[in-house]
């Protein structure tokens, strides 16, 4: 059965359809989820709220877009509010106490690759910090746009629709986004 045929079984209340759309976007939902929180626990939340609100609002849907694009939006709009309720309340969620001090998440996972050159790895590190911390500093609305093009991969169109907003308007959020990257990197890059 094709996406359409689907979405439309769905819409007439088919819960095996529905569940094959989910089975479909399910993985790529957690990914963007966990790449722009970066939180395990945030990124379930939002999977949860994202696959509740595609399941009470897909009569609604229109065809007017692909139904990648209309759930991408409620993602990233549950995202963003997330990022928004983050710098009220000055969360750092991807950090964790340790007996040496406060450390990302991610660095207490173990390299599986024996052979890294050491140097490499302490290079990758500090970018990897660095990166982190220009993310931090750009509007929830910059590091959206910022980590859907660059670590998604989705093009301009697409984001655009995804925020509800012109391709125009994505792109010239991108180049800000960009810009304050670069200035940032300045001696990495």
């Amino acid at each position: 059965m094709d996406e359409a045929a689907l979405i439309r079984a769905a819409q007439a209340g088919d819960q095996e359809a529905f569940e094959s759309l989910v089975r479909n976007y399910d993985q790529n939902v957690l990914k963007l989820a966990y790449s722009l929180l970066r939180s395990n626990e945030d990124a379930a939340d939002i999977y949860q709220e994202a696959f509740l609100r595609v399941h009470r609002n897909l009569k609604n849907f229109r065809f007017d877009c692909s139904f990648h694009t209309w759930l991408y939006r409620i993602v990233t709009n549950l995202c963003l509010d997330t990022l928004r309720k983050r710098k009220v309340r000055k969360e750092e969620q991807s950090t964790v106490s340790t007996s040496e001090g406060v450390k990302d998440r991610l660095d207490l996972v173990a390299e599986e690759r024996a052979t890294l050159d050491p140097q490499r790895r302490l290079l990758s590190l500090e970018l990897k910090n660095k990166i982190n911390g220009v993310l931090d500093t750009f509007t929830p609305r910059e590091r959206m746009v910022f980590e859907l093009r660059h670590y998604q991969g989705m093009r301009l169109r697409a984001i655009g629709e995804t925020l509800g907003t012109t391709e125009e308007a994505a792109k010239n959020c991108l180049f800000r986004a960009t810009q304050k990257m670069r200035t940032a990197l300045g001696e990495f890059v």
